[in-house]
């Protein structure tokens, strides 16, 4: 046997249609807490109706009925808030966490296990046809809020920060936040969950606080230089005070615990 039939062989046909929906729907209880029964998942979760009503659309698209498979997902949008274009491609176990005000443009591509909260946008940057809008790869997880623009690819297992805007390509496993986005730490070789799908928005680092406190800590060097430069004393030690406060304050956390008490 040939090497081109062995490879025939042994590589597995897509699944089908109904296999690739009772995947959405599964992928629902293990990202979703709230999630209690079959039934009410299929009968009150708007972003599973927007991905299964995909489905369908999209299967339309590639087969060249495009006006049905537009009037299917403008009925969907009707329904269910969320707008996908039918000619974008969405990979196995899709979520729509609150299904609202999603958007995802024509040629998008999304992978497996991408997890979207209400309102994120996978929009374009341009009017020109063609690739224009972004490429999400495997196990990535998008805010609320947050807009992904133009055809960048963001890498696999990203998160990116609710209200964020993402406008640059971005490597795998990597955290995005602010306007416009910025990689503000890497996570490779992190503990992860079993599914790979890291939820844990609570842990997303301040970008700005970091700088701020890195410009104290640079100011405080600089007087400490200068002081010798004069020959004076050094400047009272402040590294065991609030940097909130400003210098000569009392500390705002023990302010605070004074008017609790």
């Amino acid at each position: 046997m040939s090497e081109a039939m062995t490879m025939t062989a042994t590589v597995l046909p897509p699944p089908g249609l109904w296999a690739t929906l009772k995947e959405d729907l599964a992928c629902v209880f293990q990202r979703d807490p709230a999630a209690r029964s079959t039934l009410e998942v299929l009968t009150t979760y708007p972003g599973v109706h927007a991905i299964l009503t995909h489905r369908l659309s999209h299967r339309l698209w590639q087969n060249g009925w495009r006006f049905p498979a537009r009037l299917l997902s403008f009925l969907s949008r009707m329904l269910t808030n969320v707008d996908i274009h039918p000619g974008a491609t969405i990979g196995h176990r899709f979520f729509i966490d609150h299904g609202a005000c999603v958007v995802i443009g024509e040629t998008a591509e999304v992978g497996d296990d991408v997890t979207l909260y209400h309102g994120v946008t996978l929009g374009g940057t341009s009017w020109n046809k063609g690739k224009r809008h972004p490429t999400l790869a495997n196990g990535v997880v998008v805010g609320a809020g947050a807009k992904i623009l133009g055809p960048i690819t963001i890498g696999e297992r990203v998160r990116v920060g609710a209200n964020s805007v993402v406008v640059k390509d971005v490597p795998a496993d990597r955290t995005v936040v602010g306007v416009p986005g910025r990689i503000v730490d890497t996570r490779v070789g992190t503990a992860r969950p079993a599914n790979g799908i890291s939820l844990d928005h609570n842990l997303m680092p301040d970008p700005v606080a970091k700088s701020i406190a890195c410009l104290i800590e640079r100011i405080e060097i600089l007087e400490k230089e200068l002081a010798e430069v004069r020959h004076e004393p050094p400047p009272a030690d402040h590294s065991g005070d609030c940097r909130t406060c400003s210098a000569g304050d009392l500390c705002c956390e023990h302010e605070s615990m004074q008017a609790l008490n």
